[in-house]
């Protein structure tokens, strides 16, 4: 057994980026300015958009997305249960009401639950890329389209990982990503928005930063005017220099990321393939899976205890877990205000009875993959019990 603890996560940060920061504080530079424009640069050609908004989080992304597409009381914007509560949030906070729908069996929203869910008042659909894999991306815009109902991509899961040949971030009308420091590159807190759309960039951009005319944050740069106008009722989301400053490096590291992130899963799949009592994540045809989470699955009936005592059983052992994620539908808020059940989201339920996010980050020895294998493999075989054929 391990003698220290082996947290669920934590960044990688090189001497690149600690470099990039001080050379920030040393400028005097230190909110929104050159590095955050370089850094947004960098991110759109990346993604192969035409517009990259930094800001704050994803989820002030998300906010600012369907506020600039105009989502407001009364309307209905569908969500699938299988995310962090911050892609509903934002509707609640714009007014409109979140409508939950269930996934597939990948953790992906359902392309033929959001169809049920559509009605005369749905305003927008939120599909988010869980895990690291992309969802039925063209199936779910075909459907958008024929609907005429905008897509912003909850992409938080999901920087660097392609569909079909293509990486996200221009799919839908906007696609948002998250820069958490969980998360496959990080700023510590930090997020973006892409898009190909110029009029929907420049909205979010005006509304990160208070509702100022374009180009606000050069009114103190020798090439500003200390004349600003304000178009709208904004918001505080805009990035600073001192994030931007990580950004760029960790986005030059992303591939590298997303490399050590896929040996790991490679491992840990060989690892646990001949363990019948628990389900593995699988990589599809069509997409690549960047390995955001590694969530196994405890199939019911196959193990003599709870997942919660699993989870503990592996902290004994000095390794962190995760679960993700309880599903909407099941917290207080959305019960209460919203009205759901459990038995409207049947397979959100089967997968969150028994999903385990593994630990899975670059900064991860050999010898860390090796103590996780070594934790999981043990519990699962004491544990295991007889099952019926």
């Amino acid at each position: 057994m391990r003698d220290t603890f082996l947290p669920y996560a934590l960044p990688f940060i090189g001497q690149e980026e600690i470099d990039e920061v001080t050379d920030s504080l040393r400028s005097g530079w230190i909110t929104t300015g050159p590095k955050v424009k370089r850094f947004e640069e960098a991110f759109a050609s990346y993604c192969g958009a035409a517009h990259a908004v930094a800001v704050n989080s994803c989820t002030a992304g998300l906010h600012l997305s369907l506020a600039a597409l105009g989502i407001t009381n009364g309307d209905e914007v569908v969500v699938p249960t299988l995310t962090f509560c911050a892609t509903a949030n934002v509707v609640v906070h714009l007014g409109a009401r979140p409508v939950l729908v269930d996934v597939d069996a990948h953790g992906q929203i359902s392309v033929a639950a959001v169809e049920r869910a559509l009605s005369a008042r749905t305003r927008a659909i939120v599909p988010v890329h869980y895990g690291g894999q992309a969802c039925d991306l063209d199936e779910l815009l075909q459907l958008a389209a024929g609907h005429g109902l905008p897509v912003v991509e909850d992409a938080a899961h999901a920087a660097g990982t392609q569909y079909r040949g293509r990486r996200i971030g221009t799919h839908g009308s906007a696609t948002v990503f998250s820069f958490y420091a969980t998360k496959n590159m990080t700023t510590g807190e930090g997020g973006m928005v892409t898009t190909n759309d110029a009029e929907l960039a420049s909205r979010v951009r005006r509304l990160a930063l208070h509702g100022m005319s374009r180009d606000a944050w050069k009114r103190y740069t020798e090439a500003g005017s200390w004349y600003y106008e304000i178009l709208e009722a904004g918001y505080k989301a805009n990035m600073t220099d001192l994030q931007a400053s990580i950004g760029i490096h960790q986005l030059n590291r992303l591939d590298s990321f997303i490399d050590r992130r896929r040996e790991i899963a490679t491992r840990y799949r060989e690892a646990f393939r001949d363990l019948e009592a628990i389900g593995l994540p699988q990589e599809r045809a069509d997409r690549n899976h960047t390995y955001h989470l590694y969530p196994i699955q405890l199939k019911p009936g196959h193990l003599a205890l709870t997942r919660a005592q699993f989870i503990e059983e592996l902290k004994l052992r000095n390794i962190g877990c995760s679960v993700h994620f309880i599903p909407l539908h099941r917290h207080p808020f959305f019960q209460n205000t919203f009205y759901y059940g459990l038995q409207e989201f049947p397979v959100a339920e089967q997968i969150y009875s028994g999903t385990v996010s593994l630990p899975l980050y670059p900064k991860m020895s050999g010898t860390d993959v090796s103590d996780v294998i070594d934790a999981v493999r043990t519990v699962v075989q004491q544990n295991t019990r007889a099952v019926a054929a």
